[in-house]
């Protein structure tokens, strides 16, 4: 099958590289184009871009893909289908109508649950057990289009977001495999979504990462688990920030929420709910990540004292 490749994260990458490797022609590749990054502003290439490249596939990179003139090329192509994975931009009605066979999405759940940008850090954080990745038909909405083939699985107790991504990404390769081999052969029967399930997950903003101790222990600990790599989870401790990197709910106590105590090496906080949460991994910004056991050694708790007080 004659193929256009829309993406750009490296979630993407294995549905690249299975496709190429099931032997479809990939007629281009369409990432975002490069952008300035860190503090020496040096251009960072998408790991979509990087993965083109070592296969030797032609790569274009439009500021706007809905411009009639990248329309344009798009229609010269005469791809049977496309494929779009975390492209990182909203596809118009004008390139929807291209391909014969649609536009194909791989999305990281079950729709018509968490519909959006970031589902498989939500679905964590919000205490799902079980997730799976849907191939989708793109229409004009926000992940609403007809579901082709779904995948299911559970989520581990201690799973994050970026262990499970990298599951869920290459069962994703496989599972459009599949469906690009029965749109094919007209095996599929594409079903219409219940928007009356519909959940979704928004765009992560570095806000969401900021720990609320008034919440129960076993969600700080979800949100912990899901918001990893980014925004990751952070309070404050002595008027600087401090990310907690790995935690797991503990046996409860009746402090007020945010109250650090010591009970022989393990250090925890007081959450709401009478709950507490045991620290494992913390960082101080600026500083190496670290166990709590070390960072208790290096910085001993006082009596009473708390976190989330606002660095100055």
């Amino acid at each position: 099958m004659r193929l256009v490749f829309l993406g750009t994260p490296q979630f993407a990458v294995p549905t690249l590289e299975r496709v190429v490797e099931a032997g479809h022609e990939i007629a281009g590749v369409f990432t975002q184009p490069d952008r300035p990054k860190g503090r020496g502003h040096k251009e960072s290439v998408s790991p979509i871009k990087q993965a083109a490249l070592r296969l030797k596939l032609p790569v274009h990179q439009p500021e706007r893909v809905r411009r009639p003139e990248v329309v344009a090329q798009l229609a010269a192509l005469r791809a049977d289908a496309m494929v779009v994975v975390g492209y990182g931009q909203i596809i118009p009605q004008s390139i929807i109508d291209l391909p014969k066979l649609g536009i194909i999405n791989v999305h990281g759940s079950l729709l018509p649950a968490y519909r959006g940008a970031a589902p498989i850090q939500w679905a964590i954080a919000r205490g799902e057990t079980r997730t799976g990745v849907t191939t989708m038909r793109i229409d004009a909405g926000l992940d609403t289009g007809d579901i082709l083939l779904q995948w299911e699985t559970g989520i581990a107790a201690e799973e994050t977001a970026v262990e499970l991504g990298y599951r869920l990404a290459a069962a994703g390769a496989d599972l459009l495999v599949e469906t690009l081999a029965g749109l094919q052969s007209g095996a599929i029967m594409p079903e219409k979504q219940d928007n009356a399930k519909a959940t979704y997950a928004p765009i992560l903003k570095k806000e969401d990462g900021h720990i609320d101790w008034g919440l129960p222990a076993l969600e700080i600990s979800n949100r912990i688990r899901g918001f990893q790599p980014w925004p990751g989870c952070y309070t404050e401790f002595r008027g600087q920030r401090l990310h907690i990197w790995k935690a797991t709910p503990a046996p409860g106590n009746a402090s007020i929420a945010g109250t650090v105590f010591v009970r022989g090496h393990q250090v925890y906080v007081a959450c709401g709910e009478g709950t507490a949460l045991e620290l494992l991994e913390i960082q101080l910004e600026g500083r190496k990540r670290i166990t709590a056991d070390a960072f208790r050694n290096g910085y001993p708790i006082a009596e009473n004292e708390r976190l989330g007080e606002q660095a100055k």
